[in-house]
């Protein structure tokens, strides 16, 4: 069994005078978030063998924010494939995922995460969590996917049972549309 966890950067600043979208940096109401879903994961316990992410600045602020609420910082294997990456090329980053890491944390983006689990989780009607998933995969969203395999070469369409999806305005309704 693998677990794969995807954290969706937290909310970017737009107002900030990038000049690339690669650079975009949080602004303050995805600080809050990334340290209340650090915090969560910290309460229920997530354990991660291995972190991949993108290194766009926003990810990178994102995962800084998450730790200092998690109470612990991991290696981040950067990999600039996940940065605005479709469903594929994200198939294509966990199928090359090292075998000897069971619980793995994936720090992106959407529209490619959200696809990603859509793609990864059947849509028979089973799951309520997928169908909020297919209405919106909010900034700092955790989806905790659960994949009945040994090897991630073997990740594939329709496999994954989606464990939870929790999203920033669920701990906290200030953070949720309309929100400051």
């Amino acid at each position: 069994m693998k677990r794969l966890t995807l954290l969706r950067h937290a909310k970017s600043d737009w107002d900030d005078p990038v000049a690339r979208d690669f650079d975009r940096p949080l602004n303050r109401r995805g600080e809050k978030a990334a340290r209340l879903m650090g915090e969560h994961a910290a309460r229920k316990e997530m354990r991660f063998d291995l972190l991949v992410a993108s290194p766009a600045v926003r990810v990178v602020q994102t995962l800084e924010t998450f730790f200092a609420g998690y109470g612990e910082t991991l290696e981040t294997h950067w990999d600039r494939r996940i940065y605005l990456a479709s469903a594929p090329t994200l198939c294509d980053v966990v199928r090359d995922l090292p075998d000897s890491a069971d619980n793995v944390l994936m720090a992106g983006h959407n529209p490619g995460f959200e696809e990603l689990i859509l793609e990864l989780v059947p849509d028979d009607g089973a799951s309520p969590l997928r169908d909020d998933i297919e209405t919106k995969f909010p900034t700092a969203s955790l989806a905790v996917l659960d994949l009945p395999i040994d090897r991630w070469a073997e990740a594939r369409a329709s496999i994954a049972t989606l464990a939870s999806f929790t999203r920033p305005r669920d701990l906290d309704p200030a953070l949720g549309p309309g929100g400051r």
